[in-house]
């Protein structure tokens, strides 16, 4: 009997130091899937994937269609650039992608839809330059970070040095923050004669600013008014990094850097669609990838650029 009686404590005793484990890794994983979420919003991602994937007509996708789209050209290195790639934007009065960098040697590079570096411009006297803009014949905008100043330059064709200095300027003084949290994205709409710029995160804010081109050409017409609302709303990533406007659809594209996502909104501000950039692009899954920038161009090719120095494309599938 005291054999039987010792052999049913010491199951009894396995038994629970088995049900202790199996809590302490069922804790264990739902802080590590907690923690994962929080970065990269999976249950949102979930709740909006069942939305695109059974709440939409098979036949008729509303704007541009994030999930549609599929890689082409991954990870390809940008020529002479170690790091420090940040925004990207197209060029159509040229037919080129103009990329732009936030450290080290700062330069704006002119490229073709595969990557390929066509023009140089260094940047000299300019600081953390975080985005940049195309506005059309052949001026950009480009954002520094830090005092949250939008600068405003023409661009030559051919590659040389651009000196800042009496070139027109905005700065806007909003929520400025003290741990280089400002400015971080740019993108126009040239029918509206609009810019949206976004504010990284601590909070995360957007701002469309009226009557820029009006104003650079002598006739002060500036509006600015806060769109953070939309982000609040319809934006379930941890940051913003940058935005893309189509004016073919009136809506804007939002690129979180930490959660990884392009999510694309309408002319209100209401969600539309997203796509999760780690879905069949394994490089993304690394803490060293970063993405930092995002553009299309005429033809409705979708581009992505990431530090360090990486290079993406995307083409809709049918």
């Amino acid at each position: 009997m005291n054999v039987e009686l010792g052999v049913a404590l010491v199951l009894r005793k396995a038994q629970r130091r088995h049900r202790l484990r199996i809590v302490i890794l069922v804790l264990l994983t739902l802080g590590v899937l907690g923690a994962a979420s929080s970065r990269f919003f999976w249950h949102q991602q979930l709740y909006h994937f069942v939305l695109q994937t059974w709440g939409s007509s098979a036949e008729v996708k509303p704007g541009l269609w994030l999930p549609g789209f599929m890689p082409d050209v991954v990870a390809k290195p940008l020529e002479g650039i170690e790091d420090n790639l940040s925004g990207i934007t197209y060029d159509y009065d040229l037919d080129r992608l103009l990329a732009i960098t936030n450290g080290g040697e700062l330069q704006i590079v002119a490229l073709d839809r595969t990557g390929n570096v066509l023009e140089r411009y260094p940047l000299e006297g300019f600081d953390d330059t975080e985005g940049l803009a195309y506005m059309g014949n052949g001026r950009v905008v480009v954002t520094e970070e830090g005092d949250q100043r939008l600068t405003f330059i023409q661009l030559p064709e051919k590659s040389a040095t651009l000196r800042k200095g009496a070139e027109p300027f905005l700065t806007v003084g909003v929520n400025l923050s003290t741990n280089n949290k400002g400015f971080e994205g740019v993108t126009y709409d040239p029918v509206g004669d609009r810019l949206f710029v976004i504010k990284e995160r601590d909070p995360r804010q957007l701002y469309e600013i009226g009557g820029v081109s009006k104003s650079l050409n002598g006739h002060l017409s500036i509006n600015l008014i806060d769109r953070t609302e939309w982000v609040n709303q319809s934006v379930f990533g941890r940051d913003l990094a940058d935005a893309y406007y189509d004016p073919g659809t009136g809506h804007l594209v939002l690129l979180s850097e930490q959660s990884k996502l392009l999510i694309e909104l309408d002319k209100e501000g209401r969600f539309v669609s997203y796509k999760s950039l780690l879905e069949g692009v394994k490089d993304f899954f690394s803490s060293k990838v970063n993405p930092e920038g995002v553009t299309m161009d005429a033809q409705g090719h979708l581009y992505v650029v990431a530090e360090p120095n990486l290079f993406y494309s995307f083409s809709r599938k049918p």
